[in-house]
């Protein structure tokens, strides 16, 4: 039981990374058939917050803490930074890429994340330290992997199931390529995507009501993309149409697992292991794309990208490492146990119990003792 306490956070973030995987290739397949990214931020946001308010009105009428104007504020920029801001440039970069190269580009988050963290003293960091230093030398790895696969291609990869293909054109040579680009609109979706996280983290401590916390994200989100699709997409009402094909199938898709699913696990998480595990594991996601958009999408691997990726995971995992060092540190304070309060309160007051009447038993001895010795 209590390996299974401690199995839960990697577990649900695994999880987490296996749906996010399937939304990159859904979404990327919806692009490719003309998906506005636009339309796509708000419908997906939508669903997530149609399926999650009812159980958060139900489950959570008991708990749910009362809204302050300073809470509001934060629902209202997490629903700007990574519904609108980070979902749209990372959709729109994937059409001048591939899904395995967005993906990919998206390991940078932790190492954001991280330094974010550092500066908002949210990660404990000690440069005197050996795991410190292996954190710090980790995140430098996972931005340079991440640069190699934006300007190194090296020769094709081919795999037995694309080699007959070789001649075809898949759906996404269709769209123009333009990886710097693409590089660019990704890596700035990833500064919002961490400092989501970041701000998650802080909002989290002051309304711990995660259900309730993720229908509102993604209400503020899908309304303020509201007003940015009605500009960007003005004259083009074609982008509201919904019909029953793939494009549906990525909104409700990736508003249930990814935003709503994701957004919750997130939350849960955070409270017991802090922003930079949540965004550790991301490299999972990108394994799972490289390997089965090469038979959905049909798309090639590259000696570059590999390579890349490779320097990607290598530095993403020494964060990994140096992040349990920190936890099993002794003076490490600043995580809460993975273990419920409540269970770790009990022993105390048992011993509280016990010594008390300990005590009382001693109080007792003591007067029948000076009874005796008065008779």
């Amino acid at each position: 039981m209590d390996l299974f306490k401690q199995a839960k956070p990697y577990l649900a973030v695994i999880f987490k990374q296996f749906g996010y995987a399937g939304s990159a290739i859904i979404s990327k397949s919806a692009l490719n058939k003309g998906m506005s990214h636009y339309a796509f931020a708000i419908y997906r946001n939508l669903f997530a917050a149609a399926v999650f308010a009812p159980f958060a009105v139900v489950l959570e009428r008991k708990v749910r803490p009362r809204m302050t104007i300073s809470v509001l504020w934060k629902i209202i920029l997490l629903g700007l930074l990574e519904p609108v801001i980070d979902q749209n440039l990372y959709y729109a970069a994937m059409k001048y890429t591939t899904a395995t190269f967005a993906v990919s580009m998206t390991n940078m988050l932790p190492a954001l994340t991280f330094l974010l963290a550092w500066i908002l003293r949210l990660e404990e960091v000690n440069t005197r330290r050996l795991h410190s230093q292996i954190k710090i030398a980790g995140t430098i790895i996972t931005v340079g992997g991440a640069m190699i696969m934006t300007v190194v291609r090296g020769p094709a990869i081919n795999l037995p199931w694309t080699r007959a293909d070789a001649n075809v054109q898949s759906p996404a040579a269709a769209n123009p390529q333009d990886p710097i680009k693409g590089a660019l609109m990704i890596s700035a979706g990833c500064f919002c995507w961490a400092s989501f996280h970041i701000l998650q983290a802080m909002t989290v401590k002051s309304y711990p009501a995660c259900l309730s916390l993720t229908s509102m994200i993604c209400t503020a989100g899908a309304l303020q993309g509201t007003i940015v699709t009605l500009v960007a997409e003005r004259g083009n009402p074609s982008v509201w149409s919904i019909h029953f094909d793939t494009i549906l199938m990525s909104y409700v898709y990736s508003g249930v697992v990814t935003s709503g699913v994701g957004y919750c696990i997130s939350g849960i998480i955070m409270r017991a292991k802090g922003p930079v595990f949540v965004t550790a594991f991301s490299p999972l996601s990108m394994v799972i794309v490289a390997f089965m958009s090469t038979f959905i999408l049909a798309e090639r691997l590259t000696f570059g990208r590999v390579f890349g990726a490779i320097s990607i995971v290598t530095g993403l995992y020494l964060v990994i490492w140096g992040k349990c060092k920190d936890q099993i540190s002794p003076s490490k304070s600043t995580n809460v146990d993975e273990t419920d309060p409540i269970d770790e309160q009990l022993p105390d007051k048992n011993l509280t119990t016990k010594s008390s009447n300990d005590e009382k038993n001693d109080a007792t001895k003591g007067d029948i003792a000076g009874g005796d010795n008065a008779v």
